[in-house]
């Protein structure tokens, strides 16, 4: 029992040592529990807009909104539609600088590969769409090598981090539609824009 009681305390002596004297005993400030913001609302109605708008050849990528939350950050939600490829057919690798992405997929299925290195890779010039709307700085390539493939399917939800190349190496169905966010924690993205 001594034993037991002498692990106890030296456990409880390591836990108060650990914890940083800021949180001990610090009651919550009652400004942390105030409203956060305004939320923003997205309709299905809004997202199957733009699926029927967008283009049914290639790829059409296309944002449906750019929101600043607090001055802190933007969010941007957008949908991305990509006809059936594969092999030589396949659409380059691309990797962004300052974006998180997060793919939901809607509809279809395909190979994405994610991580690795590009192939061939190139600034994407500055006055170009994908950097000023989409997703700010960008490096493209002819393709990524070393990185991991994954058979996604609808409902499937992948996040790619920034400086991670990606792309579908394969689309086995007709199209892929997926719903992307983009994270964007340095402001670059423009707040404000609303598809038209």
């Amino acid at each position: 029992m001594r034993k037991v009681l002498l692990s106890f305390l030296a456990f409880a002596f390591v836990i108060a040592i650990a914890i940083p004297k800021t949180f001990q005993g610090q009651t919550p400030s009652p400004a942390l529990h105030l409203p956060g913001g305004t939320a923003t609302d997205i309709s299905s109605a809004e997202v199957q807009a733009l699926v029927q708008k967008t283009a049914a050849d290639r790829v059409s990528d296309q944002a449906i909104r750019v929101v600043n939350v607090n001055g802190e950050y933007n969010v941007s939600i957008g949908v991305v539609h990509r006809a059936k490829t594969s092999g030589k057919d396949a659409p380059s690798g691309i990797e962004h600088a300052q974006i998180t992405e997060v793919y939901h997929v809607i509809e279809g299925n395909g190979t994405l590969v994610t991580g690795g290195t590009l192939d061939n890779p190139r600034e994407i010039p500055a006055d170009n769409p994908v950097v000023t709307v989409l997703n700010g700085p960008s490096t493209g390539g002819s393709g990524i090598q070393g990185g991991v493939s994954r058979k996604i399917a609808p409902g499937d939800v992948v996040i790619i981090p920034p400086n991670t190349p990606h792309w579908f190496s394969e689309i086995t169905t007709d199209q892929i539609v997926y719903l992307v966010v983009r994270i964007d924690p340095h402001k670059i993205l423009p707040a404000g824009y609303t598809a038209k």
